[in-house]
């Protein structure tokens, strides 16, 4: 008769496994000791950043300041020892470390009195942001270089008195040997790294501001992150992808907002083939509608001969683009765009053109290199110079890069920790239903169709180069930067044919989708997060790209404090709209909590004069008790370890599995 087992062959063969890392009883028991220990810590501090916009210097001053945190951190433990004055200095110091110091070391009269009082303060702030972590998990953080003498000092307490000489050593120690400056460049970067466990990013980190590249590379070396694509972060990645399209609109946007310094120095693309086209082919046309945006030094700077380059440049990428873009909506019927293809309806002679049956007048007709008979036909030039371009933008090394980050990091959407973070909209219709959308699927809405376009979204990059996969990809990522309804668009349409051509303003709007008009509703809020399988009272959604006018009363809580919009204007660009410079989200153990930001004064006077970013902070929600890891995502997969463990313990108890003490 056989043995009756109490698991499946598939439980054993799994268990068999697990006992393969965990061999024995104690073992398995050590870990489960070890899991159970960890889900009754405090959960860590996650933070939310929106729409930075290439604004890197303000973006790594929140990043380093963790929107305030450690300021509240030096204050909460300096208050009443230290003045306003020296707690800034010491909140600098965590920001900027080794330029602080060589302002500190040419300013400092007795140098090495101020490393040991600094040494003294850094590391029992140090003490109080890993408190709430394990010891392996701070271990595992700390700087290969000096990780034994910080975990040293840290559970080292100078004021027992057994320990206070050992203590005071190791701080000599340091300055004796000349380590002060690198032991303080690490401890801060501790303290910034434990302050905050983890970092979204919800979308549009490129484009407006001077240097997303240099945002990119702060966000590759970030303990943990994510990033909820953005409109403008597809748009460069389909241009990294190949899209001679979205490298077309890529380009013509920088130059609109004279901003090539990211093309140019951040990436190593040459814009040269494109300067000696322009100049050959446009040299006696209009370019007064494309005039490039100058503003602060830049307007002084620039020279006429320099503004008629640019302009120049700027209209013949952006012809090429509107071609581009027509042969996309030509390509693809499924897109409902056809009201888009405005090139073959200009009335040359009569310089105008009619949209939507009303006639607008053109303020510009001068187009070279359009055949009336063909209008969406690249001319032979036309089409070396964007492959060319196109060639550039897949070769630069540090674009790649950053791209494949965007892909193994990001996605159109995410779940996490009972919120759900996307940029932009969950498509809506006008009677507030979930529209459906097929786009090269069946009709699929909500979830559902998220998934298939972050999945058709990834073959853009990932299929092979010249296969349909990897062309309707390329196609795709296009209509979710421009197409009607794009769940990171969420716009009617987008009116850059419009703006550049045509004076009377009203035709410049670009509706939003209905969602915008339901997310002030917390009965739809509730909805949009059932869809996602969220449910309870500490659920939201967060959301980035449209920017909250708070200069005008608009508030980002939105549906009943069930949604929240972070896009306050973090670039430069939209703080006359916004009235500020953004919005950050803090959710720690105990509360959610906005920040709102004044314009940063900029890296060098923070440095100089220990200027921190204003901000103002509001707890719109408590949690009824402090929540343990056991609540989060993180919690439940320790769970779900410490499950398997009590099995694999339960099959050793029975003989099922054997123990190998030898292993």
């Amino acid at each position: 008769m056989a043995t009756q087992t109490a698991y499946s062959a598939e439980e054993l063969r799994y268990l068999n496994m697990l006992a393969r890392q965990y061999p024995t009883v104690q073992a398995a028991s050590a870990e489960m000791i070890n899991l159970q220990a960890i889900l009754n810590l405090p959960k860590g501090t996650e933070h939310f950043i929106s729409d930075i916009h290439g604004e890197y210097e303000a973006f790594l001053h929140i990043l380093n300041s963790c929107s305030g945190v450690v300021k509240e951190k030096v204050d909460e433990l300096f208050l009443t020892r230290l003045t306003q004055a020296e707690r800034s200095q010491l909140a600098t110091l965590i920001y900027y470390p080794r330029e602080k110091l060589e302002r500190i070391r040419r300013e400092t009269e007795n140098l090495q009195e101020w490393y040991r009082i600094t040494l003294y303060q850094l590391v029992e702030l140090c003490r109080l942001v890993t408190a709430k972590y394990s010891r392996s998990k701070v271990r595992k953080a700390l700087p290969k270089d000096y990780s034994y003498i910080i975990e040293e000092l840290l559970h080292t307490h100078r004021e027992e008195i057994d320990k206070r000489d050992y203590f005071e050593n190791i701080i000599n120690a340091i300055i004796d040997t000349d380590q002060a400056p690198g032991f303080i460049e690490a401890v801060c970067g501790l303290i910034k790294r434990m302050a905050v466990d983890h970092l979204h990013i919800v979308g549009d980190i490129f484009d407006r501001g001077p240097r997303a590249d240099i945002i990119m590379d702060s966000l590759l070396n970030y303990h943990s992150v994510d990033v909820q694509w953005g409109n403008h972060d597809i748009l460069w990645m389909g241009a990294a992808s190949g899209s001679r399209t979205l490298v077309a609109t890529v380009l013509a946007n920088s130059i609109h907002y004279n901003n090539l310094e990211v093309v140019e120095t951040g990436y190593g693309i040459s814009l040269r083939p494109l300067s000696v086209f322009a100049n050959e082919v446009y040299r006696d046309c209009e370019v007064g509608r494309f005039a490039v945006k100058l503003t602060g030094d830049d307007a002084v700077a620039y020279t006429e001969k320099d503004k008629l380059l640019s302009a120049r440049m700027h209209k013949a990428i952006t012809v090429i683009l509107f071609k581009l873009e027509g042969q996309k909506i030509l390509r693809h019927p499924e897109y409902g765009m056809e009201d888009r293809l405005l090139l073959d309806k200009i009335d040359y002679e009569n310089r105008c053109i009619t949209i939507n049956g009303t006639v607008y007048p053109l303020e510009d007709t001068d187009f070279p290199t359009v055949d009336r008979r063909d209008p969406y036909t690249l001319t032979p030039e036309e089409n070396v110079l964007i492959d060319q371009l196109t060639r550039s933008f897949r070769h630069s090394e540090k674009l790649q890069r950053h791209i494949r980050f965007l892909y193994s990091k990001g996605s159109l959407y995410k779940v996490f920790n009972g919120n759900l973070l996307f940029h932009g909209c969950i498509p809506m219709t006008e009677d507030g239903e979930l529209m459906k959308l097929a786009i090269g699927c069946e009709p699929l809405s909500g979830k559902a169709f998220l998934d298939y376009a972050d999945l058709t979204a990834r073959r853009a990059y990932y299929s092979r180069p010249g296969s349909p996969e990897r062309q309707f990809g390329m196609d795709f990522l296009w209509w979710l930067w421009a197409g009607r309804n794009s769940p990171i668009f969420g716009r009617d349409k987008m009116t850059t044919f419009e703006r550049r051509l045509i004076k009377d303003e009203s035709i410049w709007a670009e509706p939003k989708n209905a969602y915008y008009k339901y997310y002030n509703d917390p009965a739809v809020c509730d909805v949009l997060l059932r869809e996602f399988g969220l449910e309870g009272p500490h659920c939201h959604i967060i959301n980035g790209h449209i920017p909250v006018k708070s200069k005008k009363g608009e508030s980002p809580v939105k549906g009943g404090g069930k949604l929240l919009v972070i896009d306050g204007g973090f670039c430069k660009a939209y703080q006359k709209t916004t009235g500020i410079a953004g919005y950050t989200l803090i959710y720690n153990s105990s509360c959610f909590r906005l920040v709102s930001h004044e314009p940063f004064a900029g890296r060098a006077s923070a440095i100089r004069k220990n200027r921190d970013i204003v901000s103002s902070s509001v707890v719109f929600e408590r949690l009824e008790s402090r929540m343990k890891i056991a609540g989060t995502d993180i919690g439940r997969q320790l769970q779900e370890q410490i499950d398997d463990l009590m099995a694999l313990l339960g099959a050793y108890r029975s003989g099922e599995i054997a123990e190998d003490h030898k292993n």
